[in-house]
Protein backbone atom coordinates (compact mmCIF):
# COMPACT_ATOMS: atom_id res chain seq x y z
CA UNK A 1 0.00 0.00 0.00
CA UNK A 2 0.64 3.83 -0.01
CA UNK A 3 -0.44 5.29 2.83
CA UNK A 4 -1.21 8.96 2.81
CA UNK A 5 -2.24 11.84 5.29
CA UNK A 6 -4.60 14.23 3.03
CA UNK A 7 -7.60 16.81 3.12
CA UNK A 8 -10.46 17.17 1.36
CA UNK A 9 -10.51 20.62 1.03
CA UNK A 10 -7.55 23.18 3.05
CA UNK A 11 -8.35 23.91 6.34
CA UNK A 12 -10.28 20.61 6.61
CA UNK A 13 -10.02 17.54 9.08
CA UNK A 14 -7.18 15.34 8.07
CA UNK A 15 -7.94 12.20 6.59
CA UNK A 16 -6.03 9.00 6.52
CA UNK A 17 -6.06 7.17 3.01
CA UNK A 18 -4.40 4.90 0.45
CA UNK A 19 -2.96 5.86 -3.35
CA UNK A 20 -4.52 3.84 -5.95
CA UNK A 21 -1.96 3.49 -9.51
CA UNK A 22 -0.25 6.80 -8.14
CA UNK A 23 -3.56 8.58 -9.65
CA UNK A 24 -6.47 8.08 -7.33
CA UNK A 25 -7.25 8.22 -3.51
CA UNK A 26 -9.34 6.33 -1.29
CA UNK A 27 -10.07 7.51 2.29
CA UNK A 28 -9.82 4.35 4.45
CA UNK A 29 -12.05 4.88 6.86
CA UNK A 30 -14.48 5.57 4.39
CA UNK A 31 -14.14 2.77 2.54
CA UNK A 32 -13.74 0.03 5.08
CA UNK A 33 -17.10 1.33 6.07
CA UNK A 34 -18.78 0.61 2.86
CA UNK A 35 -16.79 -2.55 3.12
CA UNK A 36 -18.45 -4.06 6.07
CA UNK A 37 -21.79 -2.72 5.67
CA UNK A 38 -22.13 -4.48 2.56
CA UNK A 39 -20.74 -7.59 4.34
CA UNK A 40 -23.37 -6.92 7.27
CA UNK A 41 -20.90 -6.85 9.74
CA UNK A 42 -20.99 -4.06 12.76
CA UNK A 43 -19.31 -0.58 11.93
CA UNK A 44 -16.01 -0.75 13.51
CA UNK A 45 -14.00 1.42 10.75
CA UNK A 46 -13.43 4.52 13.60
CA UNK A 47 -11.39 2.29 15.75
CA UNK A 48 -9.66 0.56 12.76
CA UNK A 49 -8.88 3.31 10.93
CA UNK A 50 -7.97 6.23 12.97
CA UNK A 51 -7.50 9.59 11.32
CA UNK A 52 -3.83 10.00 12.48
CA UNK A 53 -0.97 8.40 11.00
CA UNK A 54 0.75 7.91 13.59
CA UNK A 55 -2.10 6.41 15.70
CA UNK A 56 -2.96 3.93 12.66
CA UNK A 57 0.42 2.57 12.91
CA UNK A 58 0.27 1.87 16.58
CA UNK A 59 -2.26 -0.29 16.15
CA UNK A 60 -0.36 -2.59 14.17
CA UNK A 61 -1.25 -5.30 11.94
CA UNK A 62 -5.15 -5.38 12.59
CA UNK A 63 -4.95 -1.93 11.22
CA UNK A 64 -2.96 -2.74 8.25
CA UNK A 65 -5.30 -5.68 7.44
CA UNK A 66 -8.39 -3.58 7.83
CA UNK A 67 -6.36 -0.74 5.15
CA UNK A 68 -5.83 -3.19 2.73
CA UNK A 69 -9.66 -4.62 2.91
CA UNK A 70 -10.60 -1.31 2.68
CA UNK A 71 -8.34 -0.66 -0.83
CA UNK A 72 -9.41 -3.64 -2.26
CA UNK A 73 -13.23 -2.88 -1.58
CA UNK A 74 -13.10 0.23 -3.53
CA UNK A 75 -10.83 -0.81 -6.10
CA UNK A 76 -13.30 -2.89 -7.17
CA UNK A 77 -15.17 -1.83 -10.79
CA UNK A 78 -18.22 0.33 -10.21
CA UNK A 79 -17.39 1.55 -6.90
CA UNK A 80 -16.27 4.83 -8.17
CA UNK A 81 -17.59 6.96 -5.46
CA UNK A 82 -14.89 5.87 -3.12
CA UNK A 83 -12.44 7.01 -5.21
CA UNK A 84 -11.22 10.60 -5.75
CA UNK A 85 -8.25 11.72 -8.31
CA UNK A 86 -5.36 12.30 -5.84
CA UNK A 87 -4.55 15.98 -8.00
CA UNK A 88 -7.78 17.39 -6.49
CA UNK A 89 -6.93 16.63 -2.46
CA UNK A 90 -4.21 18.21 -0.27
CA UNK A 91 -1.65 16.03 0.31
CA UNK A 92 0.30 16.68 3.86
CA UNK A 93 3.09 14.86 5.21
CA UNK A 94 2.46 11.09 5.51
CA UNK A 95 3.07 11.53 8.96
CA UNK A 96 1.97 15.12 9.80
CA UNK A 97 3.80 15.07 13.44
CA UNK A 98 6.44 12.76 13.98
CA UNK A 99 7.07 11.83 17.95
CA UNK A 100 10.85 12.69 16.21
CA UNK A 101 12.85 13.01 12.87
CA UNK A 102 16.20 11.28 13.61
CA UNK A 103 18.84 12.45 11.10
CA UNK A 104 21.53 10.38 9.99
CA UNK A 105 25.10 12.54 8.72
CA UNK A 106 27.20 11.36 6.17
CA UNK A 107 25.86 8.18 5.63
CA UNK A 108 26.55 7.44 1.89
CA UNK A 109 30.29 6.66 1.52
CA UNK A 110 30.57 9.06 -1.50
CA UNK A 111 29.19 11.87 0.34
CA UNK A 112 31.26 10.94 2.96
CA UNK A 113 34.12 11.62 0.62
CA UNK A 114 33.31 14.70 -0.58
CA UNK A 115 32.72 15.88 3.00
CA UNK A 116 36.26 14.42 4.00
CA UNK A 117 36.82 14.08 7.79
CA UNK A 118 37.44 10.48 9.48
CA UNK A 119 36.19 7.42 9.12
CA UNK A 120 32.97 7.09 11.33
CA UNK A 121 32.89 4.21 13.54
CA UNK A 122 29.32 4.95 14.61
CA UNK A 123 26.32 6.72 12.97
CA UNK A 124 26.13 10.92 13.00
CA UNK A 125 23.25 11.74 14.82
CA UNK A 126 21.23 14.68 14.94
CA UNK A 127 17.38 15.30 15.33
CA UNK A 128 14.88 17.86 13.19
CA UNK A 129 11.50 18.66 15.01
CA UNK A 130 8.26 18.06 14.18
CA UNK A 131 7.85 21.69 13.20
CA UNK A 132 10.19 21.38 10.43
CA UNK A 133 7.90 19.18 8.64
CA UNK A 134 6.47 20.54 5.13
CA UNK A 135 4.06 18.89 3.06
CA UNK A 136 4.84 17.81 -0.66
CA UNK A 137 4.50 20.68 -3.39
CA UNK A 138 5.14 23.17 -0.34
CA UNK A 139 7.13 25.93 -0.75
CA UNK A 140 10.07 26.38 1.56
CA UNK A 141 10.71 29.51 3.25
CA UNK A 142 13.61 30.31 3.70
CA UNK A 143 14.51 32.97 6.72
CA UNK A 144 16.20 36.27 4.76
CA UNK A 145 19.31 35.57 7.23
CA UNK A 146 19.79 32.26 5.90
CA UNK A 147 22.01 32.73 3.13
CA UNK A 148 23.20 28.91 2.55
CA UNK A 149 20.74 26.58 2.17
CA UNK A 150 21.11 23.57 0.39
CA UNK A 151 19.22 20.11 -0.14
CA UNK A 152 19.56 16.71 0.56
CA UNK A 153 17.45 14.14 -1.16
CA UNK A 154 17.29 10.92 1.57
CA UNK A 155 15.43 7.73 1.85
CA UNK A 156 13.09 8.34 5.59
CA UNK A 157 11.98 5.41 7.41
CA UNK A 158 8.82 5.05 9.31
CA UNK A 159 8.47 3.00 12.23
CA UNK A 160 5.47 1.00 12.67
CA UNK A 161 5.91 -1.16 15.93
CA UNK A 162 8.22 0.32 18.73
CA UNK A 163 11.52 -0.74 18.90
CA UNK A 164 13.81 -0.69 22.03
CA UNK A 165 17.00 -2.57 21.97
CA UNK A 166 16.62 -4.51 18.41
CA UNK A 167 18.62 -6.79 16.91
CA UNK A 168 19.90 -5.81 13.14
CA UNK A 169 18.09 -9.18 11.99
CA UNK A 170 14.97 -8.38 13.54
CA UNK A 171 15.09 -4.40 12.64
CA UNK A 172 13.08 -4.22 9.18
CA UNK A 173 10.15 -5.67 11.33
CA UNK A 174 9.57 -2.90 12.85
CA UNK A 175 9.49 -1.07 9.91
CA UNK A 176 6.02 0.49 8.91
CA UNK A 177 7.43 1.45 5.65
CA UNK A 178 9.47 4.41 3.29
CA UNK A 179 9.25 7.45 2.10
CA UNK A 180 11.45 10.60 0.45
CA UNK A 181 12.53 13.57 2.71
CA UNK A 182 14.33 16.48 2.05
CA UNK A 183 16.71 17.27 4.71
CA UNK A 184 17.34 21.07 3.95
CA UNK A 185 20.07 22.59 5.59
CA UNK A 186 21.37 26.34 6.80
CA UNK A 187 25.07 25.55 5.71
CA UNK A 188 26.38 28.30 7.26
CA UNK A 189 24.77 27.05 11.42
CA UNK A 190 26.31 23.73 9.93
CA UNK A 191 29.97 24.58 9.16
CA UNK A 192 30.88 28.13 9.80
CA UNK A 193 30.49 28.72 12.66
CA UNK A 194 31.96 26.69 16.23
CA UNK A 195 30.75 24.77 18.13
CA UNK A 196 28.62 23.80 14.68
CA UNK A 197 24.94 23.21 15.36
CA UNK A 198 23.51 20.76 13.05
CA UNK A 199 20.62 20.10 14.41
CA UNK A 200 19.82 24.66 14.14
CA UNK A 201 20.79 24.00 11.23
CA UNK A 202 18.48 21.76 9.45
CA UNK A 203 15.63 22.14 11.99
CA UNK A 204 14.35 25.64 11.02
CA UNK A 205 10.01 25.78 9.90
CA UNK A 206 9.67 23.78 6.63
CA UNK A 207 13.20 22.20 6.51
CA UNK A 208 12.08 18.67 6.29
CA UNK A 209 9.38 18.59 3.35
CA UNK A 210 7.90 14.88 3.28
CA UNK A 211 5.90 12.37 1.11
CA UNK A 212 4.20 11.89 -0.93
CA UNK A 213 2.77 8.36 0.81
CA UNK A 214 4.46 5.87 2.91
CA UNK A 215 5.10 2.90 0.76
CA UNK A 216 4.68 0.04 2.63
CA UNK A 217 6.97 -2.59 2.31
CA UNK A 218 5.75 -5.08 0.07
CA UNK A 219 5.69 -2.22 -2.10
CA UNK A 220 9.53 -1.28 -2.29
CA UNK A 221 11.14 -4.38 -0.82
CA UNK A 222 14.36 -4.55 1.10
CA UNK A 223 16.08 -1.47 1.08
CA UNK A 224 19.57 -2.45 0.05
CA UNK A 225 20.13 -1.22 -3.55
CA UNK A 226 17.42 1.26 -4.27
CA UNK A 227 18.13 4.66 -6.88
CA UNK A 228 18.15 8.14 -4.62
CA UNK A 229 18.20 11.17 -7.33
CA UNK A 230 17.60 14.79 -7.24
CA UNK A 231 17.09 17.09 -9.89
CA UNK A 232 16.91 21.08 -9.39
CA UNK A 233 15.50 22.96 -11.69
CA UNK A 234 15.29 19.70 -14.06
CA UNK A 235 19.23 19.58 -13.70
CA UNK A 236 20.01 16.03 -11.63
CA UNK A 237 22.10 16.81 -9.18
CA UNK A 238 22.25 14.02 -7.30
CA UNK A 239 22.37 10.06 -8.03
CA UNK A 240 23.04 7.70 -5.79
CA UNK A 241 21.85 4.32 -4.10
CA UNK A 242 21.30 2.68 -0.57
CA UNK A 243 23.73 0.55 -1.37
CA UNK A 244 26.36 3.15 -0.87
CA UNK A 245 25.04 3.79 2.77
CA UNK A 246 27.52 2.89 5.99
CA UNK A 247 25.04 2.17 7.69
CA UNK A 248 22.55 0.66 5.89
CA UNK A 249 19.14 0.99 7.45
CA UNK A 250 18.71 -2.25 9.77
CA UNK A 251 21.66 -0.93 11.52
CA UNK A 252 20.23 2.39 12.01
CA UNK A 253 17.50 0.90 13.50
CA UNK A 254 19.31 -0.71 16.26
CA UNK A 255 22.09 1.24 17.09
CA UNK A 256 19.45 3.91 17.64
CA UNK A 257 17.46 1.53 19.84
CA UNK A 258 20.17 1.11 22.00
CA UNK A 259 20.16 4.86 22.98
CA UNK A 260 16.34 5.71 22.35
CA UNK A 261 12.57 3.70 21.91
CA UNK A 262 11.48 4.73 18.59
CA UNK A 263 7.96 4.57 18.48
CA UNK A 264 5.08 4.33 15.65
CA UNK A 265 5.29 7.53 13.00
CA UNK A 266 8.89 8.25 14.22
CA UNK A 267 11.39 9.23 11.17
CA UNK A 268 14.56 8.23 10.40
CA UNK A 269 16.21 10.39 7.75
CA UNK A 270 19.00 7.87 6.40
CA UNK A 271 21.36 10.18 5.23
CA UNK A 272 21.93 11.79 1.51
CA UNK A 273 24.15 10.65 -1.65
CA UNK A 274 27.09 12.66 -3.08
CA UNK A 275 25.89 15.99 -4.94
CA UNK A 276 24.84 18.42 -2.28
CA UNK A 277 25.63 22.24 -3.08
CA UNK A 278 27.95 22.28 -0.50
CA UNK A 279 30.69 20.74 -1.94
CA UNK A 280 30.21 21.75 -5.23
CA UNK A 281 32.68 23.92 -7.05
CA UNK A 282 31.50 26.91 -6.75
CA UNK A 283 29.10 25.94 -3.84
CA UNK A 284 25.32 26.44 -4.96
CA UNK A 285 22.47 27.39 -3.16
CA UNK A 286 18.92 27.24 -3.07
CA UNK A 287 17.29 30.48 -4.45
CA UNK A 288 13.72 31.06 -4.34
CA UNK A 289 12.15 30.50 -7.29
CA UNK A 290 13.90 26.99 -7.16
CA UNK A 291 12.22 23.64 -8.16
CA UNK A 292 13.27 20.46 -6.34
CA UNK A 293 12.62 17.16 -7.66
CA UNK A 294 13.41 13.78 -5.52
CA UNK A 295 12.80 10.53 -6.11
CA UNK A 296 13.75 6.96 -4.25
CA UNK A 297 13.06 3.89 -6.85
CA UNK A 298 9.71 2.26 -5.59
CA UNK A 299 8.93 4.10 -2.96
CA UNK A 300 8.09 7.74 -5.00
CA UNK A 301 8.65 11.53 -6.36
CA UNK A 302 8.51 14.43 -3.86
CA UNK A 303 8.33 17.32 -5.59
CA UNK A 304 8.46 21.30 -3.54
CA UNK A 305 9.36 24.80 -4.49
CA UNK A 306 11.80 27.45 -2.77
CA UNK A 307 9.82 30.25 -1.76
Amino acid sequence: MRLVSYRELPGSGTRLGAALDGEEVVDLRTALAAALAAAGEPDRSAEEIPSDMAAFLALGEESLVAAARALAFAAAPGRDSLRRPIAGVELLAPVPRPGKIVGVGRNYGEHAREVGGPKQDAPRVFLKPASSVAPPGCAVRVPASVLKPDWEVELAVVIGRAARDVSEARALEHVAGYTVLDDVSAREFQFDISPPQTSFAKGMDGFCPMGPWIATPEEVGEPWALGVRCWLNGEPVQDGNTRDMIFPVPSLISYLSRFMTLEPGDVIATGTPAGVGAFRDPPRWLRPGDRLRMEVERVGVLEHSIA
